[in-house]
């Protein structure tokens, strides 16, 4: 995949949402035409309400689709700006769950790295149509490996930087996000760090996608699994009021790699 295939125009963002999710957007304007007739034309007293539904409807796709426009063309997720400055990777992993916008965009980030990139989508567990559209119309990145999230297929401590970008939610079942959280540490090689970005269960999400932000976990239980999967939290960022970054490492594996180098420093 070129890099000017994969260059990401003023709403790609928005135009992929509107392109998976299109029979929602056709059942929401067809439903805000009616709705626009119904409250010109309704009998007296009844127009008001038509009205009413109709701001019901109109309001709460506009404001999502406005903050997905925020998000995904105008901050700086896909700029990787928000990256702490850190020696660069000799190896990274990019993990995702069927729809991958980030591959070609981190080689270009870090061209001397080796990039891997793992896909844990599973059709018989993620079964959104959205998903389904998503794949079909972008080809996967060369080189994608199938993986189950529990099990990734690399040795211990091999990879310098782990990405799970805007995926690890898809994870529904608690017990199997810490495990994938502990493997992702387990392939962390001392002094690596995972980079996990989300949406949250939060205030913020709420006024922006209303009832869709329960499709996101909250900042304190990614907190609870962090620390279940032997992860500590390192830094973490908020690439918009929507977006948060948590940058973890093992502590096992980092703890082992201080005691090793106070060892040979004596």
């Amino acid at each position: 995949m070129s890099a000017a295939a994969n260059q990401r125009g003023p709403l790609t963002g928005v135009a992929n949402i509107v392109r998976f999710n299109w029979p929602f957007y056709a059942l929401a304007a067809s439903a805000v035409l009616l709705l626009g007739v119904a409250a010109v034309w309704a009998p007296l007293g009844w127009g008001g309400y038509a009205g009413l539904a109709l701001l019901a409807v109109l309001i709460p796709a506009f404001v999502s689709l406005l903050a997905s426009w925020y998000v995904y063309d105008r901050s700086d997720l896909y700029r990787f700006d928000w990256l702490p400055a850190a020696a660069p990777p000799r190896r990274i992993l990019n993990i995702h769950a069927g729809f991958d916008e980030t591959s070609a965009l981190l080689q270009q980030q870090f061209p001397a790295a080796e990039l891997l990139v793992f896909d844990f989508y599973d059709p018989q567990l993620h079964t959104e149509a959205s998903i389904r559209r998503a794949r079909a119309a972008v080809a996967p990145y060369p080189g994608t490996v199938q993986v189950r999230p529990a099990v990734l297929p690399l040795p211990a401590a091999s990879i310098d930087q782990v990405f799970v970008l805007l995926a690890a939610h898809e994870i529904r079942q608690p017990s199997q996000r810490i495990a994938f959280l502990h493997e992702m540490g387990r392939v962390l090689a001392p002094g690596g760090r995972a980079v996990v970005v989300e949406h949250l269960r939060d205030p913020a999400n709420f006024l922006a996608y209303t009832v869709g932000f329960l499709h996101f976990y909250s900042r304190a239980t990614w907190l609870r699994a962090f620390a279940a999967a032997g992860l500590q939290l390192e830094r973490e960022l908020k690439i918009t009021p929507f977006v948060s970054a948590f940058i973890v490492h093992n502590i096992t594996a980092d703890d082992a790699f201080q005691d090793d180098a106070a060892g040979n420093a004596s």
